[in-house]
């Protein structure tokens, strides 16, 4: 192996959302992530809702005036 050219290792641990935490080596210090094998839908075999950024409420915020309005035109019978 030639020297010099081979980025260092550390000891890191690598965490989850979920609070799962793996100690590895690598080349990075910290690694945060947002699903790990213990909370991921495939493996646990529980469906779960992953909310990055806002989405969901802002797919609610976004329909629900489409929703209101619905509900008062079948209210008022014109």
């Amino acid at each position: 192996m030639k020297a010099e050219i081979h980025p260092e290792y550390f000891e890191t641990t690598i965490k989850c959302a979920c609070g799962n935490e793996v100690k590895t080596r690598s080349t990075v210090k910290d690694v945060h992530q947002e699903v790990c094998s213990a909370c991921h839908p495939f493996f646990t075999g529980k469906q779960k809702l992953i909310d990055s950024a806002g989405r969901i409420e802002k797919f609610t915020r976004k329909y629900q005036k489409v929703k209101e309005a619905k509900e008062s035109k079948q209210a008022s019978p014109n």
